[in-house]
């Protein structure tokens, strides 16, 4: 399996995420010709410096005019329109709602109320979206992370003279491990922590692996102390090999109710599968004063995090809901469609090298053993032994 680890031990930006990306063998070609199809006024230069004389890639966007507010349904409007693979455009509009959702918190404002101005600017943007292409064109299955430097100090923001870390990038930096550094100043933004967050799947030392290759992406500033560089080591994975799974991140949301009627909780579910959730069960558990109760437990996607606790807590009166990222190994799917005895029927397709699934659809399968007056179990059976 192929990964790579991100060695933050100077922190983390968007453009040394662009830059170790390219420094790492991504054509920046490619880049642009994404980047040109935004419709913005931006340019790519891409040079090589060095940072306490270590050599690294920096990478500058030139932006002819800079539009200090836009909001998220803007953001993904010029996502729509870009030249963008479903997998790239994905990555980059979970990027863009960490930072919405982050800035959501940290003002106490509704989602859609949130203007981005730093990340709203056409560099950023396209600090984003190159950052989404290249991570994309990398053909990593993993992602690792080492704890983040931050910093320390102050920082003269939009909002004014704030702390190091700012309010967004420390609600982005929740969950993750942060690391000391003499260096004074932002050393982590939110931009670099939000691409960081949506593609690690976990935070450690540098993980066992062989090396193939290393890209050192330049921040703008050069301080004494240490090469401000963010380090991409991209390699293969040592130990058991790897039989071609998939890897990616989730969120598991948990709650426990002990006061929620039955039919509350099956609409609360109902809810939350239509907002997009993978999963949602719930388990008997024993709560204090041994009051019988329910644990609600809802499996999604990172980016699905904020419309879903919502639910819970608009649908349950729940006081809490517990959030844990976890990686998740998976089987490449797809959808086709398979001959059975009763016609032509859709399933899912899962693969990797020596395993192989075959699942039928279940609407599917229930509509055909409803005409056709057979068990549904025969009709599972007929799919999965199709050619």
């Amino acid at each position: 399996m192929r990964v790579a680890h991100f060695d933050c031990f100077s922190g983390v930006s968007g453009d040394m995420v662009l830059g170790a990306v390219i420094d790492a063998g991504v054509d920046p070609a490619a880049i642009r010709t994404v980047l040109e199809s935004l419709g913005l006024p931006i340019q790519l230069e891409v040079e090589k410096v060095k940072r306490c004389g270590f050599a690294a890639t920096k990478v500058t966007i030139h932006a002819e005019d800079q539009e200090d507010y836009r909001f998220l349904p803007d953001i993904e409007a010029i996502l729509a329109k870009a030249a963008l693979t479903p997998k790239q455009r994905e990555l980059a509009t979970t990027i863009f709602r960490k930072v919405a959702v982050a800035e959501s918190v940290a003002h106490g404002m509704p989602l859609e109320r949130v203007h981005f101005h730093e990340v709203g600017a056409l560099d950023s943007i396209a600090d984003i979206v190159g950052a989404a292409v290249g991570l994309d064109l990398l053909g990593v299955e993993r992602f690792t992370a080492s704890p983040v430097a931050v910093g320390s100090g102050t920082v003269k923001c939009a909002h004014g003279i704030m702390p190091v870390p700012t309010p967004g990038t420390a609600e982005l930096l929740k969950g993750v491990p942060i690391a000391k550094c003499p260096v004074k100043g932002e050393l982590a933004t939110p931009t670099g922590v939000a691409i960081l967050t949506s593609v690690v799947a976990e935070f450690v030392e540098t993980p066992e692996m062989v090396i193939e290759t290393i890209g050192h992406g330049a921040g703008t500033k050069d301080p004494i102390e240490q090469p401000n560089v963010l380090r991409l080591i991209v390699g293969k994975a040592q130990g058991r090999p790897s039989l071609g799974f998939l890897a990616d991140t989730v969120t598991i949301l948990e709650t426990n109710l002990d006061d929620c009627p039955g039919e509350v909780i099956g609409y609360a579910m109902e809810r939350l599968f239509t907002a997009g959730a993978l999963d949602v069960f719930t388990q008997p558990i024993q709560m204090k004063k041994n009051r019988p109760g329910v644990l609600l437990t809802v499996i999604c996607e990172p980016s699905r995090v904020p419309d879903l606790e919502a639910i819970l807590f608009r649908e349950t009166a729940t006081f809490g809901v517990r959030r844990t990222t976890a990686a998740r190994s998976k089987l490449s799917r797809e959808a086709v469609t398979v001959e059975t005895p009763w016609g032509p029927m859709k399933a899912k397709r899962g693969h990797a090298a020596g395993v192989a699934v075959l699942t039928p659809e279940y609407e599917d399968a229930a509509r055909v053993a409803r005409e056709q007056g057979v068990p549904l179990r025969d009709v599972y059976e007929a799919v999965r032994s199709a050619p």
